[in-house]
């Protein structure tokens, strides 16, 4: 199977409200020719679920300039005024989930769980209308798993069956979200024949990875 296509056609195959993930910390590990193409395909109702909405005119802030996002699920909103701009004028819906919640509840998604119990948020605004649960004295709250139609992954390299790798820090949320959507669709900044990418160097096996957008030309 032919996993290679345009960042164009790929956005293509992505509805107007869909729930997507999107990987990155600031932009950091972000597909931004896929956010790009979003934007110009002008996308509409979208819900994202992400670490954060970077800054305006980078990475997921561009999407959040469009008003391509109905809903935005996230650890913080600080970075970026139009995010907190839109939110505070009703026109985008915010949840914030600290970090650590966030990813494992990618992580349970991704691994078929019920979901997660975490100390985090106990007795706070934050566990409103949630459950909790007695465990050895302790209470926790019951945290529900989250999963995406899509996932949209930058990473480092791909090789032509879809097996990734990724370069340092930018491979963040990556990895989980790879696990947690119906349709992954990889980003890499370059492609590599089969073998290219060490077995122990591959991060997100080629079986979750759907698709990867393919090197576009370069001039200069």
């Amino acid at each position: 199977m032919n996993k290679a296509i345009s960042a164009a056609a790929a956005a293509e195959r992505i509805a107007d409200g869909a729930v997507i993930m999107i990987g990155g910390f600031m932009g950091v590990g972000s597909p931004h020719r896929l956010i790009d193409e979003l934007v110009r395909q002008k996308r509409t109702g979208l819900t994202i679920i992400a670490n954060d909405s970077a800054r305006p005119g980078v990475g997921i802030g561009k999407l959040i300039d469009a008003h391509a996002v109905r809903r935005l699920i996230a650890t913080h909103i600080g970075t970026n005024a139009e995010t907190q701009r839109q939110m505070i004028a009703g026109e985008l819906a915010v949840d914030l989930v600290p970090q650590g919640t966030l990813a494992e509840r990618i992580r349970a998604a991704g691994h078929g769980l019920g979901g997660v119990l975490t100390p985090t948020g106990v007795g706070t605004i934050a566990a409103e209308g949630k459950r909790t649960l007695e465990v050895e004295g302790r209470t926790f709250l019951l945290e529900t798993p989250l999963a995406a139609d899509v996932a949209l992954i930058g990473c480092h390299r791909a090789d032509y069956s879809g097996n990734l790798d990724y370069s340092l820090t930018a491979r963040n949320f990556n990895p989980l979200m790879a696990m947690a959507a119906g349709l992954v669709i990889a980003e890499p900044d370059a492609v590599v024949p089969v073998g290219v990418i060490p077995p122990d160097a591959v991060v997100t096996p080629h079986v979750l990875v759907d698709l990867f957008v393919q090197g576009e030309p370069r001039h200069g």
